[in-house]
């Protein structure tokens, strides 16, 4: 991701969080529908295992508003209210 850390906006925009497929050659990041994944035993899963904690889809999309906003990560969560209550747990008493 470095390397893209370099271009501008609208090659970030392109080509962030998008990694060509290594089985079908496809170059845009499908929309997966699954709601669980295999997993070979509880918890122990190849890096998903329920779509609401996270997917491919969503991945790709934090890779590129991280890349876009030039930062390390990006997140995005399944609701307004999922973001609004993740901001009031990262802050203390008296932040401003």
């Amino acid at each position: 991701m470095s390397e893209l850390n370099k271009q501008g906006f609208s090659t970030k925009a392109v080509h962030a969080g998008v990694v060509p497929d290594p089985t079908t050659g496809a170059i845009m990041t499908p929309i997966y529908a699954t709601s669980t994944y295999v997993q070979a035993s509880p918890g122990k899963h190849k890096g998903f295992e329920y779509s609401r904690t996270g997917n491919p889809t969503r991945r790709a999309l934090e890779q590129s508003l991280a890349a876009l906003e030039s930062g390390k990560f990006g997140f995005a969560l399944s609701s307004g209210c999922t973001g609004v209550d993740l901001c009031m747990h990262l802050l203390q008493q008296g932040d401003h």
